[in-house]
């Protein structure tokens, strides 16, 4: 190959490795997907349940989730660790653009106004949306609760470890229990009996 050729072949290479990342998230996601890939493996040991939730019933084999902080929609700071720390944790995977998620929203808010009391905080996480404002005006629609951290570029879904319950499809659910640790996740929309049924074994864990 001359210097020439040599030359052309690196610029295209670089050229081409941007590109590349963006698809492999693109993969990763897929948008407004009602399933997916389960995934996991690893340390993960969960277990296919029924209703589409994966979970982890020994605490031993759970993986610590990611550090999760930014700016919310709102343009607050939250660092989710820090700021729950010790409660049971509900990350919930969404766009304001999504049919599914809009059509689950309703059954995340009756559960996180059910369940505040008992040790359990949602927090959404607001992706591929380009600028804030159609999220807030999708928690002002539905009366969400709680707080949506905004990753339009879906940089917080790729903190979670290779190989656990991690996010995979728009909208996901991943479950946090009191360690820190990902206890389930879903890749489906989810129900009021779905969520309740993930959440009670999480709350009577001591």
């Amino acid at each position: 190959m001359s210097a020439r050729a040599l030359r052309r072949h690196l610029r295209r290479r670089r050229t081409l490795l941007p590109v590349t990342g963006a698809a492999l998230l693109g993969l990763a996601l897929s948008a407004c997907g009602s399933g997916g890939s389960s995934g996991g493996g690893g340390q993960t040991q969960f277990v296919q349940g029924s209703g589409g939730v994966d979970v982890v019933k020994d605490r031993a084999g759970r993986q610590a989730a990611p550090e999760l902080s930014g700016r919310t929609i709102d343009g607050k700071d939250l660092d989710v660790a820090k700021e729950y720390r010790g409660k049971i944790v509900v990350l919930n995977v969404w766009g304001s653009w999504c049919p599914p998620c809009r059509a689950e929203a309703k059954n995340f808010v009756a559960v996180a106004n059910a369940y505040k009391d008992k040790g359990v905080q949602f927090v959404g996480i607001d992706t591929r949306d380009p600028d804030p404002a159609p999220a807030v005006a999708f928690h002002k629609e539905f009366g969400v609760p709680y707080p949506s951290l905004y990753d339009s570029s879906g940089k917080l879904l790729l903190r979670f470890p290779k190989g656990s319950l991690n996010p995979q499809s728009i909208p996901s659910t991943i479950f946090i229990d009191r360690d820190g640790k990902i206890a389930a996740r879903a890749l489906t929309p989810l129900g009021e009996d779905q969520l309740r049924a993930t959440l009670d074994p999480l709350v009577a864990e001591k």
